[in-house]
């Protein structure tokens, strides 16, 4: 049993992009969903496939690196006003809000905030 899902999630893609590798496979995750779908938006990966048997594919590339922020035993939040800049805005903070996973670029048009759930650069 994994204590912290998505540090595995982002560990899987960053070895298999250090690797070269053109897919990591992981069990997948409502939470672990979104994130794909925010790094798939953004940019930072090509594609994602959910397959049957819970585990998914993630083609990987463009990550130069990720950190997780809030953890299972220390929760990190971020206010509207308040919301974080990763490298500059070179980089991505996905947050989990009221509304769903969304960036803190989104968050900030939005003007809401939440729980940091990890930077992409």
């Amino acid at each position: 049993m994994l204590t912290d899902p998505v540090a595995d999630m982002l560990a899987r893609i960053r070895n298999a992009n250090k690797a070269l590798h053109e897919t990591a496979e992981m069990p997948t995750s409502r939470l672990k969903e979104g994130i794909a779908r925010i790094l798939k938006e953004e940019g930072y990966i090509s594609d994602f496939h959910v397959k049957k048997g819970e585990s998914f594919d993630t083609l990987v590339r463009i990550i130069t690196d990720r950190k997780r922020v809030s953890k299972p035993g220390r929760r990190v939040y971020a206010g509207k006003d308040r919301l974080p800049r990763v490298r500059g805005g070179m980089g991505v903070a996905i947050l989990s809000t009221s509304t769903g996973l969304i960036t803190s670029r989104t968050a900030e048009e939005k003007g809401i905030g939440g729980e940091v759930v990890c930077f992409v650069w």
